[in-house]
C-alpha cells in the first residue's frame, strides 16, 4: 500500500480548499482549513486528510473569496499602512502578496514584512500568524515550492494585514521575572459587562497592570523562552475550564507558529517576535481570565492525569475532527518534544473533552 506523502497530502488539501473564501458564517469565524489540514499531514495521518477536507468545507458555509479593489504599492508605505486591519481591503493584501512572492524569495519576502505585521500579531485572534505558520512550514519542506503553497503563503500574509489589530502599549525585555512569575504578578479582575474580542482588547489599556507587565519580562535565549511559553499556557489552559475552550488554546499555538517562522527571519527580529507574543498573552490573560484559577497547581494537575502517549492522542484528534483540537495537539507534540512537560498531553486530553467533536466525526473513547 502506498502512503501518500505530506506534500501530497497538503498541495492535494490546498487544491480543495482554494475556493474558500477568508472567513466563515455568521460571526466571521477564521478559515481554519489550509492550518488544520497541514497538520493532519504533520501528525501521520496523510491518507484522511482529503477525508478531513471534504468534511470540514459542508461544517460551515464559508465567505466568498475577496476580490482585490484597488492595488497595493509595496513600495510606498503610505499605501499599504492606510489599508492594515481595514478587511475590506484583504483582496488587495492578498494580490499584493501573491505579487511579491512571484517576483522573490519567499523567505525575503516574509522578512519584510514580518517587522510590520508583527506588532498586530492578535490580529484574528491570531490566526494570522498562524495560517503564516503552517504555510511557512510546507514551503520550507519543499525543494520546489508548488504554486498552491505561495498562495497559502500570500493568504496568511493577507489575512494578518487585512485583521491588523495593534496593542496599547509597548513590550519590551525590560524587567527582571521568570515568565512563570510574570503570569503570577499580573493582577486579573472580573469583567464588567460581557463584550467580544474587540470590546475586551479595546478596555485593555484600563486594565491594571496591563502597561507594567509588558515591560515586566527579563531577556531570555529564544527558544527557551518559546517552551516556557507554550508549556505555561498549556497549564493555563488546563486551569481553566471556565473559560471558552478555543480561546486559550491560541495562547500556545500562537508561538508554536512563531518557532516555526523564526529560522526563515533573521536573528535580530527574534527577540522583538517574543516580545509580541508576551503582548498578546498579557491580553488574553486579562480579556478572558478574571482570576488566577488552578493555574498554580496545573502541572500537579497534569502530573495526576493520565494522558495516553502522543500518538494516540493524535489518533484521536483526526478522529475528532474539531480544527482547534487537530492543531492544539499538533502544537503541543511538537512542543513535547523539543522540552517534555506533562502539561501538553494533559491540556490536549482536556480539549478533547472541553470542545465538541466535529458534527458525523465518531471519536475514540478517552
Amino acid at each position: 500500500m502506498t502512503v501518500l506523502s505530506y506534500s501530497d497530502a497538503v498541495n492535494d488539501a490546498l487544491a480543495r480548499l482554494d475556493d474558500l473564501g477568508y472567513e466563515r458564517g455568521e460571526d466571521n469565524f477564521a478559515n481554519h482549513g489550509p492550518m488544520a489540514a497541514e497538520a493532519v499531514a504533520v501528525l501521520g495521518h496523510t491518507d484522511q486528510v482529503a477525508g478531513w477536507v471534504e468534511g470540514y468545507r459542508h461544517a460551515i458555509p464559508h465567505h466568498e473569496p475577496p476580490a482585490p479593489r484597488f492595488p497595493l504599492d509595496a513600495t510606498d508605505e503610505s499605501s499599504w499602512r492606510a489599508a492594515l486591519g481595514v478587511f475590506g481591503r484583504a483582496g488587495d493584501w492578498e494580490q499584493l502578496f501573491a505579487r511579491e512572492l512571484t517576483e522573490g524569495p519567499w523567505q525575503e519576502v516574509l522578512a519584510r514584512w514580518w517587522p510590520r505585521l508583527a506588532p498586530g500579531l492578535i490580529a484574528a485572534l491570531t490566526h494570522g500568524v498562524i495560517r503564516t505558520g503552517h504555510a511557512v512550514r510546507s514551503l520550507a519542506s519543499a525543494q520546489t515550492p508548488s504554486a498552491l503553497q505561495l498562495t497559502e503563503l500570500a493568504r496568511g500574509l493577507a489575512y494578518w494585514a487585512a485583521r491588523y489589530t495593534a496593542l496599547p502599549g509597548q513590550p519590551a525585555f525590560s524587567g527582571q521575572r521568570g515568565l512563570a512569575d510574570a503570569i503570577r504578578a499580573l493582577p486579573r479582575q472580573p469583567a464588567s459587562t460581557p463584550a467580544g474580542l474587540a470590546e475586551r482588547l479595546a478596555q485593555l489599556g484600563d486594565y491594571p497592570g496591563y502597561a507594567q507587565a509588558l515591560g515586566t519580562l527579563a531577556p531570555q535565549r529564544t527558544q527557551w523562552l518559546l517552551s516556557e511559553m507554550t508549556s505555561e499556557f498549556a497549564g493555563i489552559y488546563l486551569a481553566h475550564p471556565d473559560v471558552f475552550p478555543v480561546i486559550l488554546i491560541h495562547a500556545v499555538t500562537a508561538p508554536a507558529a512563531v518557532r516555526l517562522i523564526l529560522p526563515h527571519l533573521p536573528e535580530d527580529l527574534h527577540l522583538a517576535s517574543l516580545a509580541a507574543v508576551w503582548q498578546v498573552h498579557t491580553a488574553l490573560l486579562l480579556a478572558f481570565t478574571s482570576d488566577h484559577g488552578a493555574e498554580d497547581t496545573a502541572r500537579v494537575q497534569a502530573l495526576r492525569t493520565e494522558a495516553p502517549a502522543f500518538d494516540e492522542l493524535a489518533a484521536r484528534a483526526v478522529e475528532h475532527g474539531d480544527e482547534h483540537v487537530i492543531k492544539f495537539t499538533e502544537a503541543c507534540q511538537r512542543e513535547y518534544a523539543l522540552r517534555p512537560d506533562p502539561r501538553y498531553p494533559a491540556a490536549v486530553l482536556a480539549a478533547h473533552h472541553r470542545i465538541p467533536p466535529r458534527d458525523g466525526a465518531t471519536p475514540r473513547s478517552s
